[in-house]
């Protein structure tokens, strides 16, 4: 909705510190962005940052969001524009011919403008979320970028890379057609004032938008004994082995052209605890066999070296891993096994001939837990006692952990798995399954499939409501409503119970 007011009421303010406490997105719809409108976007971003203690950031987001509020406007009306001069804006050719004037036509008839694109739809969003210990400022509108405009801006992104004063940009010959990109030029150079590089700002298009992202991480002050906490868990990973010896000998082994299967079945079965969990995890995993698999030459033979080595990465983390917790926690390893088959499930449904997204996806939902093994390792506790709170005070777990160890399980495994040498799409997806759309590009679709995975088998639990999904999610998935949501989880729940006894009985 539109805002005339340009005051923080007492129901605004409450709704900021209920989207921080509980990580949801914080929005603001506009479509012509009047002059009061962006004020209102302006001071809900002020009181959003000193919530986070991150005033020191106010006036250099401000500017930054005027600029992207600014673009995504003009880029609607340049939509509307083109449509008005029988322009086709996606042809290079017509693209030129329509911007010799856009700017000079569009500025002294704007009300006209900016009424048609209202009457059309195209909007401009404001979004504002805290998350995993990062604030991710979006600001999207439903027109998604041409090649040309594409093109343009990340040419204004690289060359601000070149300037290290607001002199050098402003000395710079700047091409005027489309405001010359000076704003963006001068955007980036303030990122990079408060520390930030060209990674943490963000041009994409998705599903009929065009969103342009800032990510920053949450500079919060850490007293002593959080700190104390932090580096005892960052020692734990630290003095992991830099790989487990059997995936050593194993991946050797695998590389070697002239290795046979029945050797790298042979040292598999040299470890007996090792050649069970496979045989377990290839009869239950992505591969819907008719009659269970009993031998370790026909599991590699069937399955290959590359899905044999997929699973290898995740059975022999947990074997890893299982040693450095006196107790393990009741529950984690069925829940890992739960999400690992819940996102196969959805990649075959979503591609379904695609095995190698299948079989990614199960070997990531198998991981994307591994660094609860280190705060189980260390406070065993600790991890029930973020599920207890958590569901009670209605705040996400990551949340809990920042607040009692200042890292995140996410980043542990992530870390794990880099130490580890993990293929990268592994580690983005352990270091983001709470936030895929944070995900690079390579890894972003299974980081939405485990993502969902997880969500629904903590759906199943009752620790997480249907209201709290993610709403890109629930738009990638075509998730509308509960029932939905439901529905996808009664019948994965019923394909794991068939599995988990059928593995039961090997």
């Amino acid at each position: 909705m539109e805002h005339s007011d340009v005051i923080v009421t007492p129901e605004s303010m409450a709704k900021i510190k209920i989207a921080i406490q509980d990580e949801i997105p914080l929005t603001i719809t506009t479509y012509t962005l009047p002059h009061k409108t962006e004020d209102f976007m302006n001071l809900i971003l002020a009181t959003f940052l000193q919530e986070l203690h991150q005033a020191r950031l106010i006036e250099y987001l401000k500017y930054c969001l005027s600029e992207l509020l600014t673009n995504s406007k003009k880029a609607n009306t340049k939509r509307i524009y083109f449509r008005e001069k029988n322009l086709n804006i996606f042809d290079k050719a017509d693209y030129e011919r329509g911007m010799q004037n856009f700017k000079s036509e569009t500025l002294d008839n704007i009300d006209h403008y900016l009424q048609l694109q209202k009457d059309a739809g195209l909007y401009v969003r404001l979004l504002m979320q805290v998350r995993s210990n990062k604030i991710k400022i979006e600001v999207r509108n439903n027109a998604e970028m041409t090649f040309e405009e594409y093109k343009r801006v990340h040419d204004k992104m690289n060359r601000a890379q070149q300037y290290t004063s607001m002199e050098q940009a402003f000395a710079s010959v700047l091409d005027d057609t489309e405001g010359g990109g000076l704003g963006l030029i001068i955007m980036i150079l303030m990122l990079q004032k408060v520390g930030l590089t060209e990674e943490n700002f963000q041009v994409i298009c998705e599903r009929g938008e065009t969103i342009t992202r800032i990510i920053l991480p949450l500079d919060v002050q850490e007293n002593q004994e959080v700190a104390k906490l932090s580096q005892e868990f960052l020692d734990k990973v630290d003095d992991l082995p830099v790989l487990p010896d059997t995936l050593t000998k194993l991946e050797a082994l695998i590389k070697d052209p002239r290795s046979s299967m029945t050797e790298i079945a042979a040292l598999i079965e040299s470890n007996a605890d090792l050649a069970g969990s496979l045989l377990k995890e290839v009869n239950s995993a992505a591969y819907a066999l008719a009659t269970p698999c009993c031998n370790l030459t026909q599991a590699v033979t069937m399955f290959g070296l590359r899905g044999i080595r997929k699973l290898l990465h995740s059975v022999v983390a947990i074997h890893a891993l299982l040693p450095l917790v006196a107790h393990p926690r009741a529950g984690l390893q069925e829940h890992s096994h739960r999400v690992a088959l819940y996102a196969e499930l959805l990649a075959r449904e979503l591609s379904p001939d695609d095995d190698d997204v299948a079989e990614d996806a199960y070997t990531c939902g198998l991981l994307h837990d591994m660094g609860k093994y280190i705060f189980d390792a260390i406070h065993p506790d600790l991890l029930d006692k973020a599920m207890a709170v958590t569901k009670n005070r209605g705040f996400s777990v990551d949340v809990f952990e920042r607040m009692t160890s200042g890292v995140t399980h996410s980043d542990l495994g992530a870390m794990i798995a880099k130490k580890w040498n993990f293929p990268k799409n592994i580690i983005a997806v352990i270091r983001h399954h709470h936030e895929p759309d944070l995900s690079p590009y390579y890894a972003r679709k299974l980081s939405y499939l485990v993502y969902l995975a997880n969500f629904i088998a903590r759906y199943e639990q009752g620790i997480v409501e249907a209201r709290t999904l993610d709403v890109d999610v629930g738009k990638r998935f075509g998730i509308k409503n509960e029932e939905q949501l439901k529905e996808l989880s009664e019948r994965f729940s019923s394909v794991f119970a068939a599995v988990t006894k059928r593995t039961a009985s090997l």
